[in-house]
């Protein structure tokens, strides 16, 4: 196996110079930096990233923590991440916190003793001071699917409350008049976003009622569980905006149970965008730019890494409605 001595002799130059070329650090002109790199190819070295994070230098590696992996969202978002690293010669550690902030503490140190390059976190049980500790130690960090506004840390998110209104506003396009909302866990951002946008159009047309809400888990036995609730609360529900897609499927399995055709008798509507909407009849969303979300989240936690300027701040990405067949007669 080749050394880094190896391809100083086969490049005719020092082992420091080398060590610049591979690290990016210090000034090595063109012609030089091209020889040692030949040299590297032709002796098929490949440097250690364990030594270059040992010596300080970056570890090539990037973590992604999200809390729950088995929604399908999280799952496409870690993909986004993962080709967007590769491309740039990043590893990804994935991590799953399952919504529990004592394992996400240990996610942190345990990366940190990694000396990781920078993190990537879905959470929404996480405090902005973990993050800007994460800063002070010169660890790059970016949010996704939740914010913290009063704080320069850098996040993206989608236009919840904004897709909410869509949502809702489509269905009352569709005919629909009486709307139930199944929310996401209230003390997650996103759900209390969509719940905001649901309530603004629904009071804006003298429609609501706090009795057409309830509270799912955004999995699929939730969606489930409070589709049945709110049937017996109101058995002529004509219209459900459901906080993510896997609610929705749930939904629709308990409206077919109670004999309710979609979207003949009820009309359906997600939130998301995730391919398993795609079921029969296949679900109508709000669809977010998942695969855009973790591009952008990689893009901006490479340019922290590099040192090179941006602004710590939230950037709101658009939705789109999509209209498929549990909203279309």
């Amino acid at each position: 196996m080749a050394t880094i001595r190896d391809v100083s002799k086969l490049a005719n130059v020092s082992v420091a110079t080398v060590s610049r070329v591979i690290n990016q650090s210090g000034y090595v002109n063109e012609v030089t930096e091209k020889a040692v790199r030949q040299a590297m190819e032709t002796l098929s070295y490949v440097p250690s990233d364990m030594a270059r994070s040992l010596a300080g230098k970056k570890s090539a590696t990037i973590a992604l923590i999200v809390p729950d992996i088995l929604n399908p969202f999280f799952p496409e978002l870690a993909r986004a991440v993962e080709d967007a690293a590769h491309q740039l010669g990043y590893t990804v550690i994935l991590c799953n916190s399952d919504h529990d902030p004592e394992k996400e503490r240990n996610y942190f140190g345990m990366l940190k003793n990694k000396r990781i390059d920078g993190i990537i976190v879905a959470s929404y049980t996480i405090h902005p001071q973990q993050l800007l500790e994460l800063q002070r130690q010169s660890i790059a960090a970016v949010v996704i699917d939740n914010h913290f506004p009063s704080h320069p840390i850098l996040a993206l998110q989608s236009k919840n409350r904004e897709g909410a209104v869509m949502a809702v506003r489509h269905l009352l396009d569709r005919g629909c008049t009486t709307i139930a909302h199944i929310s996401g866990p209230l003390e997650i951002l996103p759900s209390r976003e969509r719940l905001l946008g649901y309530e603004l159009v629904m009071r804006e047309h003298g429609m609501f009622a706090p009795s057409l809400i309830a509270e799912g888990d955004f999995h699929v036995e939730g969606g489930y569980r409070a589709m049945q609730e709110l049937l017996k609360l109101h058995p002529d529900i004509d219209g459900v905006f459901a906080g993510n897609d896997l609610m929705a499927i749930g939904a629709l399995k308990a409206l077919y149970i109670a004999g309710k055709a979609v979207p003949q008798d009820v009309k359906l509507i997600g939130f998301d965008g995730i391919a398993l909407a795609t079921v029969v009849p296949e679900l109508s969303t709000i669809a977010q730019p998942i695969a855009e979300m973790g591009k952008l989240a990689t893009h901006y936690l490479m340019r922290q890494i590099r040192n090179e300027p941006v602004e710590c701040k939230t950037h709101e990405l658009d939705v789109r409605l999509l209209v498929r067949q549990s909203t279309t007669d």
